[in-house]
C-alpha cells in the first residue's frame, strides 16, 4: 500500500501517466487502477519509474477490462515492449490478481 506521501512525491510521474492514459484512450476506471498499481510499486530510481509506469497501464488494461496491446503501451510510454514483457506478471501477481488464461 501507499501513503498520501508517496502521492505527492510522484506528483509528476502520476501526470505523466494521465498523459500517457490520454493517449490510449483508456477508461477511468483502467487509469485509477494504473495510478494505484504505480503508487504501489513505485521504485527508488527514477530510471525504473518509466518502466512501473508503462507496466501499470498495461496491467490496469487487463484488470478493468480496456486492454491495449504491449506494443501500443509501450510506444505511448516511450519504454521497449520487453520492458512490459518482462515485468507484468509479477505485478499482476504482486497486486493479487491472476494473470489471463489466453
Amino acid at each position: 500500500m501507499y501513503s498520501a506521501r508517496d502521492q505527492v512525491a510522484n506528483e509528476e510521474w502520476l501526470e505523466e501517466l494521465e498523459g500517457v492514459a490520454e493517449r490510449l484512450e483508456l477508461s477511468g476506471a483502467a487509469r485509477s487502477r494504473a495510478a494505484d498499481l504505480f503508487l504501489s510499486n513505485v521504485p527508488e530510481s527514477d530510471r525504473s519509474k518509466r518502466a512501473v509506469l508503462a507496466t501499470s497501464l498495461y496491467v490496469a488494461g487487463l484488470v478493468e477490462g480496456d486492454r491495449r496491446s504491449q506494443n501500443a503501451v509501450a510506444e505511448a510510454a516511450d519504454v521497449a515492449r520487453l520492458t512490459i514483457s518482462q515485468r507484468w506478471k509479477p505485478m499482476l501477481e504482486a497486486a493479487g490478481l491472476d494473470a489471463p488464461g489466453w
